[in-house]
């Protein structure tokens, strides 16, 4: 399947207001973050953050996959006849150049590995390998289910779906190599999201929260939660402002960047409590 530079915008299709993954009964997201709220004031080591600095983000922009490389953003968009890959001026939010995904596919999560950019889509069960330098399309990859997030330990592709499985592909077959069950104190976590990488721990959104995880990327333990609650004030959310989803890493400025889908900024922000990047 061919994949095409875009070349002038077109009207993005309006917003899935239910959500991506509307099966979930809200009775049971209450649920999960009653959970979360408890696990954090049993004595785990919940942060808070601190804005340190705050850029444009394109607010048609329905981010699913985000990453730092060579002084500018990666992002992989959502949503069925606009999902895009991006290389964005991390300064300005400015679009330096995107390939639009056919309108039958749902970007997904993004990772970097060896110089190739490797983006999942929603239900499709087919990822894209892009030259980092270029955009070019180099192949095509196949997966069993759902595609959620993704990032890399640098040796195999990290992988969510929306369980609490971790999947760890090889990224030469694409073969799983080992599954990780995330759980807090025995309980699982399901509906991990975007997964970013840093110094040795998995961060990752928790769909439809405010919540940052920490994940041990051996065991599958959470090792801490971040409540992100406030980053972007409510006086500049519209009913098209979707939640909090993509996180980014800049390991040689030791930066990290978060946004959300549909969100007009992306931050710049740092753990004030716990451990932190």
């Amino acid at each position: 399947m061919r994949l095409t530079p875009f070349t002038h915008p077109t009207p993005a299709p309006r917003p899935h207001r239910r959500g991506r993954r509307a099966r979930t009964p809200l009775a049971a997201l209450a649920l999960a973050a009653a959970l979360a709220a408890a696990t954090c004031s049993r004595g785990e080591p919940a942060t808070g953050y601190e804005v340190i600095a705050r850029f444009p983000h394109d607010t048609s922009a329905y981010t699913q996959g985000l990453l730092y490389h060579g002084g500018v953003l990666y992002e992989s968009t959502g949503r069925y006849g606009a999902s895009e890959l991006r290389r964005v001026e991390l300064e300005t939010g400015r679009v330096l150049q995107r390939v639009r995904l056919p309108d039958d596919r749902f970007g997904e999560g993004l990772a970097l590995l060896d110089g190739k950019l490797y983006q999942l889509t929603w239900e499709s069960e087919v990822g894209y390998i892009y030259d980092v330098e270029t955009l070019a399309l180099l192949d095509s990859f196949t997966y069993a289910g759902e595609g959620w997030g993704l990032t890399t330990d640098g040796r195999s592709l990290i992988m969510s779906n929306g369980s609490d499985t971790l999947r760890y592909l090889d990224p030469q077959t694409f073969e799983i190599t080992r599954t990780v069950a995330v759980h807090d104190r025995g309980a699982p976590l399901k509906e991990i999201n975007e997964l970013e990488y840093i110094n040795g721990v998995l961060y990752a959104n928790v769909y439809r929260t405010d919540w940052i995880v920490r994940i041990d990327p051996e065991t599958g333990e959470v090792l801490g939660w971040t409540n992100m609650r406030g980053l972007l004030p409510a006086n500049e959310r519209t009913p098209y402002t979707d939640v909090l989803n993509g996180i980014a890493y800049d390991a040689e400025n030791d930066r990290l960047f978060v946004t959300g889908k549909l969100w007009p900024a992306l931050f710049h922000v740092r753990l004030t409590t716990g451990t932190s990047p």
